[in-house]
């Protein structure tokens, strides 16, 4: 097992990242006064799977289980299920000394984040992620936030959680699908900040593939460490943080157009990423080169990077309300990999240039 600490002042937490960390639980819990109920939120085929191993370690800890089931996926980002949550916690007296635990993927995660954050003003998270997109990105950095119908992530707060449990074992169950969608931010680290894990991925993706504990253990820890780094240095995403946006301006466009029912939100940001070496080449930033490797990257892991792509004027709107946006377009590029920038002058003329390129209807 690995833990990797998250060194915000004040707030630092650990992240335990191996196989069995679910069982052991108890153990790699830091000192959690005197909470006696942890509420734990999850959809239910995840509690189906891993709440019994959870609540047993929580009873080790004499911290009693309580479960709070929410729909599955980006269903569960809504104000209704939010607020429905924080009913929940009022009518069963839920007091500040309790806890909140998020068990599933990125989007209960970040559901539970947001009630955790605003819940009596803030009670303790833990953050006990069972999909590869939440093991490496969406449960570390303190992100919470649900969806308005006029964007993704629109309302929420930060709120860091007391500790992070990566129990690569949870993996094994993931659909084929969801475990690609998690190679997708496997891929952002590598293009942005990890030449060395983009150098693995690109010599042998199988045994990720293939769901071997061993490397995706090693693979979990190596992105938590780019983004504990990454997040201690930029906590509130003004800065350095927004290189790990690369690939989601477009790609949360893509979610927003397509109703959040059409691509998973990594195969939105594998086209995302894409659009985005093809826009950096377009620019002259990056050399010819960057976005072949990009695209065979991602077809190596599995990730389609081409299909239909809504009209230009969508995704010029949906862009409007990306987080980044300041009176123009804000995109991460590349330089060249491992050589990320925020450039924020980018046209709506070059967004529709490079979308007719892929496909888009104008």
């Amino acid at each position: 097992m690995e833990r990797v600490t998250v060194p915000i002042t004040g707030r630092s937490y650990d992240v335990v990242v191996g196989s069995g960390v679910l069982a052991r639980a108890a153990e790699h819990l830091p000192e959690l006064g005197s909470a006696t109920r942890a509420f734990v939120v999850a959809d239910r085929p995840v509690a189906d799977a891993w709440l019994h191993p959870l609540s047993e370690a929580l009873a080790a800890r004499r911290i009693h289980a309580v479960l709070l089931v929410v729909p599955s996926g980006e269903e569960a980002k809504t104000l209704d299920v939010y607020a429905t949550v924080l009913r929940q916690l009022a009518s069963q007296e839920a007091h500040r000394d309790d806890l909140v635990v998020a068990l599933g993927g990125g989007t209960t995660g970040d559901l539970a984040g947001f009630v955790a954050s605003t819940y009596m003003r803030g009670v303790r998270l833990i953050q006990v992620p069972t999909t590869l997109t939440g093991q490496v990105d969406a449960a570390i950095g303190g992100k919470t936030a649900v969806n308005l119908p006029e964007g993704k992530n629109l309302a929420g707060t930060f709120h860091q959680p007391v500790a992070v449990l990566c129990d690569v074992d949870t993996l094994a169950t993931l659909a084929d699908r969801d475990l690609r969608s998690g190679l997708a931010e496997v891929a952002k680290y590598a293009l942005t900040l990890d030449l060395e894990l983009l150098g693995m991925l690109e010599r042998d993706p199988a045994p990720l593939l293939q769901r071997d504990p061993a490397p995706l253990e090693v693979v979990v820890a190596r992105c938590v460490r780019a983004k504990a780094a990454t997040v201690a240095a930029d906590e509130l995403d003004l800065d350095r943080r927004m290189i790990l946006n690369y690939g989601h301006t477009v790609g949360h466009a893509l979610e927003r157009s397509e109703g959040y029912a059409g691509r998973t939100h990594g195969e939105a940001i594998a086209v995302g990423m894409v659009f985005a070496a093809r826009l950096a080449e377009a620019r002259g930033l990056a050399s010819t080169g960057v976005t072949a490797r990009t695209t065979r990257l991602l077809k190596a892991l599995g990730l389609e990077t081409e299909g239909a792509l809504p009209p230009v004027v969508d995704v010029l709107a949906a862009l409007k309300m990306d987080k980044k946006f300041r009176d123009r377009n804000r995109f991460v590029l590349l330089q060249a990999v491992g050589r990320p920038l925020v450039v924020d002058d980018v046209t709506d003329e070059e967004v529709a240039a490079v979308l007719r390129e892929m496909g888009a209807e104008a």
